[in-house]
C-alpha cells in the first residue's frame, strides 16, 4: 500500500509559490500587451504620447515578493509582511523553484532530526505556544517541497508506560497541528520510543498523524506496513521514504506478520527487499534510519555498511538519526549519507553539542542526483535558530573533520573530495 500526498496539504504547501508565480505571468503579459499597443500607436503620426503632457507613473512588482528561495525561505503569504526568508535579495530575480525549467527537473528535500513532542518540550509548548519551536526555523521548514524528521515519542493520551527504560515519552495530539503547519510531510516512526506506551500508544499516534494529515513511515499493524514505504509527489518526481530502525529495546517491539511494531534493519533483508520494490514506483528514494551510539561523532562500522548496502539496493539518500549530536557525511557511488543530524527539537541537557542542530536542503533531480547544504543551527529552549557566522563556520569546519572524503563549503554546500576524512582514526567499530 502506498500512500500519495492529499491535494488539500499539497495546495497548503505550494500556494505562495503559485501566487508568485501568478503575479510575474500577469506583469509580463501586462508588459507584452503595452509593447503591442505601443508599437501600433507609434506607427500614427497623429497619436501624442503621455509623457509629452505629464510625467508617466511607473509600476514596479514589491520587492518583498521576489524572494531568493535558494535557502528555503518563501514570498509572504499577505502583502506587506515581513519576510523570515534567511538569504532574502531585492533583485527582482524570480525564485529558482519557480521556473518552470527548474519545476520540472528539481525538487527541494528538507531533512531535520530527532523530533520530540513531549517531557520539557512538551511544557515549553503549553507554556509558549505549540508553532514557539519551530519559529526560528520556519523558512527553511516551509521552504521545501517536502520536509522530512523523526517523530521521537508516541502521540496519545492513553497507554500503559514502557518499563525498564531510563526515559519514557509521550506527546499530545494537540502539537500536531503546529507539526504540520511548519511544513513537516512526513515523520519516521521507526525509533526506540514509538512503543513507549505500547501497543496501544503506536495505534494513537498512528491514527492522530493520519488525523492531522502527516504520513508516517517505519511503524505499522504488521511487518508489510511497517516496512511500506510514504510515496509523494513535487514537480512531477515521485518521491519515497522509507522508516527503519537497527535501535529496539526489545524483541516484542519488531514487527511480524501478526505483530504490532517498528521496522528493524537489524538484519538489512527485508529493508533491502523493500528498498528495491519501491525503486520501481519512484524517481528518489530517501532511507531515514535511526542508528548509531548516542553522542558519538562518529559512525559505527556497522552504520557505513548498511548505508551502502542501503544505496546498492536503490537508495538515493540515506539520512540518519539517534546518536542526539550531528555526525558526519559521506557520498557512495554518487549517492549522499547523512549519519545522523542529532537533535532538532528535543529536552535541553548539559552537553553542549547536543544543541548543536540544523536543516539540510537536498536538491535532487529525477535522475536520483542531489546537491545536499547544511544550515548551521543552535537549538535553545528547544527552539532552533540559525547560528551566527562565527559559530556557524566553526560547525561546519567541525562537521568536515568528522566527514568522509567530504569538503563542506562555508555557505554549508557539500562537495565530494574522494578523499579520506581528517580525523579517520576517530570511527568505531
Amino acid at each position: 500500500m502506498t500512500l500519495s500526498r492529499s491535494d488539500q496539504h499539497q495546495q497548503q504547501k505550494a500556494r505562495r509559490k503559485r501566487r508568485l508565480k501568478r503575479r510575474v505571468t500577469l506583469n509580463l503579459l501586462l508588459l507584452l500587451l503595452i509593447v503591442a499597443i505601443g508599437g501600433m500607436l507609434w506607427a500614427s503620426e497623429s497619436f501624442v504620447w503621455p509623457w509629452e503632457k505629464a510625467p508617466p507613473i511607473a509600476y514596479a512588482p514589491d520587492q518583498n515578493e521576489l524572494q531568493n528561495t535558494e535557502s528555503g525561505s518563501s514570498a509572504p503569504e499577505n502583502e506587506g509582511e515581513e519576510s523570515q526568508g534567511p538569504d532574502s535579495q531585492e533583485s527582482g530575480e524570480q525564485p529558482p523553484s519557480s521556473r518552470p525549467d527548474e519545476a520540472a527537473r528539481d525538487v527541494h528535500l528538507a531533512f531535520v532530526g530527532d523530533l520530540l513532542l513531549a517531557g520539557s518540550v512538551d511544557k515549553t509548548m503549553r507554556s509558549k505556544g505549540y508553532a514557539y519551536p519551530y519559529e526560528g526555523a520556519l523558512a527553511f521548514l516551509q521552504g521545501a517541497d517536502l520536509t522530512a524528521g523523526n517523530l521521537e515519542n508516541p502521540i496519545t493520551l492513553r497507554g500503559v508506560a514502557a518499563e525498564n527504560k531510563s526515559f519514557v515519552f509521550k506527546g499530545s495530539p494537540e502539537s500536531l497541528p503546529a507539526l504540520r503547519e511548519a511544513g513537516f510531510d512526513v515523520v519516521s516512526l521507526a525509533n526506540n520510543h514509538t512503543l513507549d506506551q505500547g501497543v496501544e500508544g503506536l495505534l494513537d499516534t498512528m491514527k492522530h498523524l493520519d488525523d492531522a494529515d502527516i504520513p508516517h513511515v517505519g511503524a505499522g499493524r504488521d511487518d508489510t506496513e511497517a516496512f511500506t514505504p510514504v510515496l509523494l509527489d513535487a514537480h512531477g518526481l515521485r518521491v519515497a521514504y522509507l522508516g527503519l530502525s537497527r535501535v529496539v529495546p526489545e524483541v516484542s517491539w519488531k514487527a511480524g506478520p501478526d505483530t504490532i511494531g517498528v521496522a528493524e534493519t537489524y538484519d538489512t533483508t527485508r529493508a533491502l527487499a523493500a528498498i528495491e520494490r519501491v525503486r520501481q514506483e519512484a524517481d528518489l528514494v530517501v532511507v531515514m534510519v535511526h542508528w548509531g551510539k548516542e553522542k558519538a561523532d562518529w559512525p559505527e562500522t556497522y552504520q557505513r555498511d548498511f548505508a551502502r548496502q542501503y544505496i546498492d539496493a536503490g537508495a538515493d539518500l540515506v539520512i540518519g538519526s539517534h546518536p542526539h549530536v550531528l555526525q558526519g557525511f559521506e557520498r557512495y557511488k554518487g549517492k549522499w549519507i547523512a549519519y545522523s543530524l542529532g537533535n532538532f527539537i528535543f529536552n535541553m541537557t548539559r552537553y553542549e553539542r547536543s544543541a548543536e542542530t540544523g536543516v539540510l536542503d537536498a536538491h535532487c533531480t529525477a535522475a536520483g542526483d542531489c546537491e545536499l547544504r547544511f544550515h548551521p543551527m543552535l537549538a535553545e529552549q528547544s527552539r532552533p535558530a540559525p547560528m551566527d557566522n562565527e559559530e556557524g563556520e566553526l560547525l561546519l569546519k567541525r562537521l568536515e573533520q568528522i566527514s568522509f572524503g567530504v569538503a563542506v563549503e562555508a555557505d554549508g554546500t557539500l562537495r565530494d573530495t574522494g578523499g579520506a576524512p581528517l580525523a579517520a582514526s576517530g570511527a568505531t567499530g
